[in-house]
């Protein structure tokens, strides 16, 4: 039977891996939306507006859920992980409040006027409330990464009678892995969203909808990954090579390395075998694990054999790391090739729009996989040589939380369905609307009659389509 840790870090990873789905779509998405209402302020052209409105409804729909799924995940450090508060409270509390105070009103203030205000107000406002929003995305990212990130590489702290007090709140935040991390997951949000809205697009011009707004919203999604792409890759290797030097364990089980060694190979692929502590079936590349974390064909990788009992499961870690790689050598490859059917025909051939369809979703497998090399390679510790896991964990009965595990997980297949779900609706819905509507706000605030008033500037269609 399973005992309550395990349960508990269970159930704290079906929260995390649900809750984090939204909030990675949307820090980027709020940007993306900015952009669509900023282009029709600039240009009066109400093809922006319509991509505007529709990527509006998406960004609340997901935003709610993710506000949801994330008060849930705040509930378990108390009940799951009352330690965790008990002794690192006085570090976590506080950046845990400044994400609310600074950030989530932020957004949730300023979104109602995005939504019910496109009439109400003038037309600077709206585009104000939009940047807004997605600075408030960006600025709830930067705080749970702060938090994130020093518990991996924790810094500015004492501990007075067992309990972590904050003696530098500068560097509590800025820790040494901090910029990495937060770079790095802001592209990832990039990502994410550009394949979300790549892909919905691709599947409403699927579908029969030949407007302009999704060929437009479909072009900008596959620009963005085109170009965020590459910029991961660059930032991955500097996160790397800062995990690397304060986390070497970690490195060694994401690389697969057992002893510590000059020349170290990279596997393409092996089977970890932690009892034997060696690898099965490997396919290597020499010297190259080196050349990549140490930027010489010589350089020392410390192997899991100095860190044994000390180190986090190597499974989980090296297989999830290459997923992610994986992951990311797609997106690189349908981005591009997207870009030069874009260039080359104005418009992508079917198969390459079924492509882009079948990777809507795929920065959610991205992410997740990141997430669990990052949060698994921490263990067997909470905070990094200050809180051990087990030390953390809540002494409630294995049976009560395994129950509300499972009351977890059927209300978050039900949720993701009915997420996903909806966003069919409302993408096969949008396929029926007219291009524009009478009484479309311009970009001055007014209303105009666009189907006579407005026609798309020359060369404003995502594809060379017409309405």
């Amino acid at each position: 039977m399973l005992d309550t840790l395990v349960l508990s870090r269970m159930q704290f990873a079906a929260n995390i891996s649900f809750h984090i789905l939204f909030p990675t779509i949307t820090i980027a998405l709020g940007w993306i939306i900015f952009f669509f209402k900023l282009r029709f302020d600039q240009t009066d052209n109400p093809v922006w507006m319509r991509a505007y409105r529709f990527w509006v409804k998406v960004f609340a729909l997901t935003f709610a859920l993710g506000v949801v799924s994330g008060i849930t995940m705040s509930f378990q450090f108390g009940t799951n992980w009352p330690g965790f508060m008990e002794r690192v409270g006085n570090i976590a509390g506080p950046l845990l409040g400044y994400e609310v105070l600074t950030a989530f009103f932020l957004e949730a203030t300023f979104l109602g006027i995005m939504l019910f205000g496109i009439k109400r107000v003038p037309s600077r406002v709206h585009t104000f409330s939009a940047l807004v929003v997605a600075v408030g995305t960006t600025l709830s990212a930067f705080w749970i990464l702060a938090l994130n990130s020093w518990m991996q590489t924790p810094a500015g702290y004492e501990i007075r009678d067992g309990v972590v007090h904050a003696t530098d709140w500068l560097a509590v935040i800025f820790n040494p892995s901090f910029p990495y991390r937060l770079t790095h997951m802001l592209i990832a949000s990039g990502l994410t969203a550009a394949f979300f809205v790549a892909g919905l697009s691709a599947y409403r011009i699927l579908k029969g909808d030949r407007k302009q707004a999704p060929r437009l919203a479909l072009k900008t999604g596959l620009v963005l990954a085109a170009i965020l792409t590459p910029l991961q890759i660059f930032v991955g290797d500097l996160h790397g090579l800062n995990t690397f030097e304060h986390q070497p364990q970690k490195i060694a089980a994401m690389e697969g390395v057992w002893e510590t060694e000059r020349g170290a190979p990279l596997l393409l692929f092996a089977i970890p075998d932690e009892k034997a502590r060696t690898n099965h079936l490997e396919i290597a590349l020499p010297k190259m694990a080196s050349l990549i974390l140490t930027h010489e064909l010589d350089g020392e990788i410390r192997g899991l054999n100095e860190f044994e009992g000390n180190h986090p499961p190597v499974k989980p870690l090296f297989f999830g790391f290459r997923l992610m790689v994986g992951v990311g050598v797609l997106m690189l490859l349908v981005s591009w090739v997207g870009c030069y059917q874009l260039y080359r025909r104005g418009e992508l051939p079917r198969w390459l729009l079924k492509t882009v369809l079948a990777m809507t979703f795929s920065g959610w497998v991205a992410t997740l996989a990141g997430w669990y090399v990052t949060e698994m390679g921490r263990q067997p510790w909470l905070v990094s040589g200050v809180l051990r896991t087990a030390e953390a964990v809540t002494p409630v009965a294995p049976a009560n939380v395994g129950f509300s595990l499972l009351l977890y997980l059927t209300v978050y297949a039900v949720l993701l369905w009915a997420y996903i779900h909806t966003l069919k609706v409302m993408a096969l819905k949008s396929v029926k609307v007219e291009e524009f509507e009478t009484a479309e706000p311009a970009a001055g605030g007014s209303l105009t009659n666009l189907p006579g008033a407005h026609q798309p500037p020359a060369g404003e269609s995502a594809q060379g389509g017409n309405p």
